[in-house]
C-alpha cells in the first residue's frame, strides 16, 4: 500500500475511534492524526457521521460532538460524488452505498469497515475492502488487543 494511503473509513469505525479514546481503534485515530493515512469523505458520509454523533446512546453535548468532528474532518479530503454516481455492486444495505461510491469516486486505496454487508463485497471494487485489523497489518500499524 502507498506511503499515505487514501482510505474510506465507515462511520462505525470512525465513531469508535473518536468516542472510545484508548479503545482498540485508537491506532486508526492516530493514523489520521499523524498523516499516515488520508481519510476520504463525501457530503453524504460526513452527514452520516454528524447524525450518528447525535445519537442519544453516546450522550454527547453539542460542544463534545463539535470537538470530535474537529478531530476528524480537518484530516479528511472531501470528494464530490459525480451525478450520476458511479455504478456500484449491489449491496444488501442501501445505507452502505455512499461508502462504495466514495471509494470509487475518490480512487481509494482501501475501504475500511467492520460491516459484513460491505466486507462480503471485497473483490468487487478496484480497492480492497478490509477490516480494521487487516488494514493495520497492511500499513504496518500495531493495533491494540480487543
Amino acid at each position: 500500500m502507498k506511503q499515505r494511503p487514501q482510505v474510506v473509513i465507515d462511520t462505525n469505525l470512525v465513531l469508535s475511534a473518536l468516542v472510545f479514546s484508548g479503545g482498540r481503534l485508537t491506532p486508526l485515530r492516530l493514523a489520521w492524526q499523524t498523516h499516515r493515512v488520508q481519510p476520504l469523505v463525501s457530503p453524504a458520509t460526513a452527514a452520516e457521521l454528524i447524525r450518528a454523533l447525535s445519537y442519544p446512546k453516546f450522550k454527547l453535548t453539542s460542544a463534545e460532538q463539535e470537538e470530535l468532528l474537529a478531530d476528524y474532518l480537518p484530516y479528511c479530503k472531501t470528494v464530490r460524488i459525480p451525478t450520476p454516481p458511479p455504478p456500484t455492486s449491489t449491496c444488501r444495505d442501501v445505507f452502505d452505498v455512499p461508502f462504495l461510491e466514495l471509494a470509487i469516486a475518490g480512487k481509494a486505496d482501501a475501504l475500511v469497515t467492520g460491516d459484513k454487508d460491505l466486507l462480503c463485497l471485497d473483490g468487487s471494487l478496484a480497492c480492497p475492502i478490509l477490516t480494521a485489523d487487516q488494514f493495520f497489518n497492511a500499513i504496518g500499524i500495531a493495533h491494540l488487543p480487543p
